[in-house]
């Protein structure tokens, strides 16, 4: 009989409380240090409460990776009964929970670690095709392979309407942000190769730009897997978000269509106002 695959990710991938029971995915999550306090993320705190926090105190907070020793933990507890895990983080190039992961799980022979080289519902598009894969009965060595091979198939992009909080946190020059307010320039960030990088930079009010912003990135849909796609926001208004979801829906016949917002992380980083279509190619 074939051992039971349970799926697990950090907190960084942003799958949304619904799709995590769905699957029974476990959720490893970071620590947040703000104000001298250190919390956990989703569990207590949320963007909302960075948001307050920095209205107050204009202060950001810092997020820190599970050490090994949590992870170990973590580990020992799902495969007590004889469990397998696949175990998917969000990239080493953006944090040290990949490589703790990778070093905890070295003392278990049924967990795989996955470095999803995104962050977000990029890296929760490949838990969505792991859980899929364990539905279907696939073991956890086939699954961790499979899933390392559709990585580079991620196509994640998010546009961000203030840069204010990527100046604070030293990842934009201060002559770089006010020069972008001036302009009313949006960057759209995506990922390539575990980094970010700004793609294209659009010019006007956010919800103008973000229709642009999808229609470039979905465009004919022609080569897009269009099994699931995420429209992952951090604390836009709900007119703008459910604009967005109409447009996607519009453009291509997806199986599924998740409304996910995004986590301490990427709020942290970016800001409200910051919103991506997130979908994977063929």
């Amino acid at each position: 009989m074939s051992k039971r695959v349970i799926i697990c990710s950090d907190s960084t991938t942003d799958i949304g409380r619904a799709l995590i029971e769905k699957y029974g995915i476990g959720i490893l999550p970071l620590s947040v240090n703000l104000g001298g306090c250190c919390y956990t993320d989703g569990v207590d705190i949320d963007p909302e409460g960075i948001y307050r926090h920095y209205e107050v105190k204009g202060e950001l907070p810092k997020t820190a990776a599970p050490n090994i020793a949590a992870f170990c933990a973590f580990f020992e507890e799902r495969t007590r009964a004889g469990d397998a895990v696949v175990f998917f983080t969000i990239s080493a190039e953006m944090s040290s929970t990949y490589n703790n992961a990778r070093l905890a799980a070295s003392n278990y022979p049924d967990v795989y670690v996955v470095d999803t080289r995104n962050l977000s519902t990029g890296g929760g598009l490949l838990v969505l095709a792991a859980a899929e894969m364990a539905k279907k009965g696939m073991s956890a060595a086939e699954i961790a392979k499979e899933c390392a091979a559709l990585v580079d198939k991620v196509d994640a992009s998010f546009v961000i309407d203030n840069l204010e909080f990527l100046h604070k946190g030293g990842r934009c020059s201060a002559v770089a942000a006010l020069a972008a307010g001036v302009l009313q320039l949006k960057p759209c960030i995506t990922v390539h190769g575990g980094k970010m990088g700004v793609a294209k930079k659009y010019r006007g009010k956010f919800a103008r730009v973000l229709q642009q912003y999808i229609a470039d990135r979905i465009g004919d849909a022609e080569g897009i897997d269009t099994s699931h796609v995420f429209v992952t926001h951090a604390g836009c208004d709900e007119e703008i978000v459910s604009a967005c979801v109409e447009q996607v829906k519009a453009l291509a016949p997806w199986g599924e269509v998740h409304v996910t917002r995004a986590g301490c992380t990427v709020s942290a980083h970016c800001g409200r106002n910051t919103l991506g279509v997130l979908f994977m190619h063929k």
